[in-house]
């Protein structure tokens, strides 16, 4: 083999890793899913970004910039922390600047749980302790994260050895030091020691603790604080609220949800619950489509979905519903991207009723992937987890036959995309190496996986593949206010 062939060989062999990956980061959270155990697919993950750190710690850090789930995002952060010896001044450069910009977007415990996690491996490094300061310099209330994530927040003082202003260093290492505080929240947290009134102050998930201390009655403790709680603590808390109740609470707003969580929502209402309120189901699922479209709305064309609700994407006890919930997702997403009335949907159960879809049966991919071919779409969208097997192999077969010797011109473009992470294959299971495969876990990110999908199919090159990550980087950075640490 000649030197040339040998480069050509090692960077496409490169670009399989890096596209494997990001598959992984996109769909693994380290839970159980359907088919593997939670202890393998954290086996498989440690694996995975050990390797890629180590020989592509480069793409490695260019993953922030993608649209990885959080729980990687905050093991890229971690691995390149713990391990910044191995870069040069220009890779650390680079990194801080990835690590502000994506510690900023994840949720605040995640990123106080990460310092508790550098502290107790003993990470504390210059450009450790510089982000950890930067990060909380930017909260929006510190004494809102004083009270809410108290013990979080004081680990995080203390292993960056940071100095705290006006009351806020009493507040968590000195209680009962000062009589009262002048931060109302501050106070309010004093006060709910002995005082009921002031629980209705503090934070829900704060004040949750001390209404139990107090035997304050369940109901009415959540009704008096649903003006404090956030959207998703109102859902939790609806059953409580509308328990024999025809509707929602009059102040969930379903049309504000991001779209793969509204369907989550959907699908754990039972049947007569989805059939009485359809309309307003409905409704406020393709409000969450047309927002998650964007400026891709009506632009795809015709485009036909094969959409998996077989027994197996029921997910498992961590992830329930997760795989269905990316498909009903999907479906409002695609008929949003798709022209109008150009959508045609295609369930493996044969449902002609996607608010009432349920996990059953097997899969029949192949079947419904002839079906959708049929209708001769610009784009075909498979939403799987990519066990076909009623019969096995056969929608494989179909999209070989299909690309070699009916599409040789690639008139309909098909990508599959899947929710699932293999933990035994390191990758999403793919249909046919014909067709491109990309890890999903919002439907939201549908749009920008198709293009990363692209990559997969062999029709462009590692080249190609960098100079997109690095164009990721450029737009995430740039967007990105905090400027990033050295």
């Amino acid at each position: 083999m000649t030197t040339a062939a040998t480069e050509t060989f090692s960077d496409l062999v490169a670009a399989e890793d890096v596209l494997l990956f990001v598959n992984a980061a996109i769909t693994a959270t380290g839970q159980r899913e359907f088919r593997s155990e939670a202890y393998r697919q954290r086996l498989s993950l440690d694996f995975l970004h050990e390797y890629v750190r180590v020989n592509y710690r480069r793409v490695c850090a260019a993953s922030l910039a993608l649209d990885i789930n959080d729980h990687n995002a905050v093991r890229v952060v971690r691995g390149l922390l713990e391990h910044a010896g191995e870069a040069s001044p220009e890779q650390k450069r680079t990194e801080g600047q990835l690590i502000a910009a994506r510690l900023a977007k994840l949720p605040p415990q995640r990123v106080y749980r990460l310092f508790r996690e550098l502290r107790a491996a003993k990470v504390n490094n210059r450009r450790t302790r510089a982000i950890t300061r930067d990060w909380l310099a930017a909260r929006p209330d510190a004494a809102h994260d004083a009270v809410k994530y108290r013990a979080r927040l004081k680990t995080a003082v203390r292993h960056a050895h940071l100095p705290l202003d006006g009351e806020l260093g009493p507040f968590l290492f000195r209680p009962g030091t000062l009589p009262r505080y002048e931060h109302r929240l501050l106070d309010a947290w004093r006060r709910a020691h002995y005082e009921q009134g002031a629980v209705g102050e503090l934070p829900f998930t704060v004040a949750e603790g001390f209404a139990a201390r107090h035997g304050m009655e369940r109901e009415a403790f959540v009704e008096r604080m649903a003006p404090r709680m956030t959207r998703l603590e109102r859902l939790r808390t609806q059953g409580q609220r509308a328990s024999g109740a025809d509707g929602p609470p009059a102040d969930a707003d379903l049309t504000v949800m991001p779209l793969t969580r509204l369907a989550l929502y959907v699908l754990s209402l039972d049947r007569e619950a989805r059939v009485r309120r359809r309309a307003e189901l409905t409704g406020a699922l393709r409000a969450a489509a047309r927002r998650a479209a964007g400026p891709h709305a009506g632009s795809w064309g015709r485009v036909a979905a094969v959409l998996d609700d077989s027994y197996s994407s029921s997910g498992s006890g961590e992830k329930r519903r997760r795989p269905l919930a990316v498909a009903l997702a999907c479906h409002f997403l695609l008929e949003a991207l798709a022209a109008p009335g150009a959508y045609t949907p295609l369930w493996t159960t044969g449902t002609g009723d996607p608010l009432l879809v349920r996990p059953w049966g097997p899969t029949p991919l192949g079947t419904r992937i002839i079906d959708a071919l049929e209708h001769g779409p610009e784009r075909l969208v498979i939403v799987s987890d990519g066990w076909d097997n009623a019969p096995p192999g056969l929608a494989g077969e179909v999209l070989r036959v299909w690309r070699t010797r009916l599409d040789r011109d690639r008139r309909t473009a098909v990508v599959h995309v899947n929710p699932v992470y293999d933990a035994d294959g390191f990758d999403v299971r793919r249909l046919s190496a014909s067709v491109p495969t990309a890890g999903i876990r919002d439907a939201e990110d549908l749009p920008a996986l198709v293009e990363i999908a692209q990559f997969s199919e062999g029709r462009t090159g590692p080249a190609e593949l960098y100079a997109y990550l690095d164009r990721q980087v450029a737009r995430f950075t740039t967007d990105d206010e905090t400027g990033g640490v050295r």
